[in-house]
């Protein structure tokens, strides 16, 4: 199969299932949905594209592995997370202003279908590695693909780690209302989404590693960009903008990057 048609074959894919999660989410009236269904994309692209080029080499197959660990793991936090509770302060925020008249269509253009191209290009690097499959000239895993690897598995634990010390810290009813600064949170007011940004540095890599080209730098500039200017970090950022103990928290404490705090500010927990 030529990789025009593969490519097509995932797109396709891809819009199914974005369309069936709006049809759901129009239904239960929640578009926490696509929240969980972000890392999903991820899955089926990388597993359609694994399938449809049945490629030969080890990389290929590990760079669909490892995507597919990192989109289940999200998608189950963020169902866990999310199951039983009212629509998320984000979307509800979108359908209580925006005009009811193109609600649903503005919802599926922008939010929707916006999540599907960025996931497929985000993803390109292991659905090129699938379809074009690993260079005959390449090591079947050399030192880049194993830098690579163990990139992603840096960022890997940063997001697990970073994940599971906020469950622990808002599981404590002594906890509310405060914020966390222990653990890496004391490093990075971010840790989970500087790990994600990691792990695709990672997987870029491994494509390179594979022989796929330098250019799909695509992928980890783009979810990088994303996440620190669009998406992640900015709303977060904004939810708490004005809190004391956020604004001392934010002056000692790098973004994005880890590193050591400042010694200004007092010792909020």
């Amino acid at each position: 199969m030529g990789v025009a048609a593969g490519l097509g074959l995932v797109l396709g894919a891809l819009l199914l299932f974005f369309v069936l999660t709006f049809l759901v989410a129009v239904r239960q009236k929640n578009n926490g949905l696509i929240d969980v269904a972000w890392g999903l994309g991820f899955v089926l692209s990388a597993v359609v594209s694994h399938f449809l080029g049945a490629p030969a080499g080890p990389i290929p197959l590990v760079m669909t592995l490892l995507v597919t660990a990192w989109g289940l793991r999200l998608a189950w936090t963020l169902f866990r997370r999310n199951w039983g509770r009212p629509e998320d302060y984000r979307y509800a925020h979108m359908r209580a202003t925006w005009d009811p008249r193109t609600f649903q269509l503005r919802m599926f253009v922008q939010i929707y279908l916006l999540q599907l191209v960025l996931s497929f290009l985000v993803n390109l690097p292991a659905i090129l590695t699938n379809l074009l499959g690993q260079a005959p000239d390449r090591p079947a895993f050399g030192p880049l693909a194993i830098l690579g690897t163990a990139a992603w598995g840096i960022g890997f634990a940063l997001e697990v780690i970073g994940d599971a010390q906020l469950r622990r810290f808002r599981a404590n009813p002594a906890n509310r209302g405060t914020l966390l600064t222990r653990g890496l949170w004391r490093y990075t007011r971010h840790p989970n989404y500087f790990g994600e940004a990691v792990q695709w540095w990672g997987l870029w890599l491994m494509a390179v590693a594979a022989g796929r080209g330098l250019w799909l730098v695509e992928s980890p500039v783009l979810i990088t960009l994303f996440l620190v200017f669009v998406s992640g970090v900015p709303l977060l950022e904004r939810k708490y903008a004005g809190r004391p103990d956020w604004e001392a928290y934010k002056a000692r404490t790098s973004m994005f990057i880890p590193w050591f705090p400042k010694r200004t500010g007092p010792p909020w927990r």
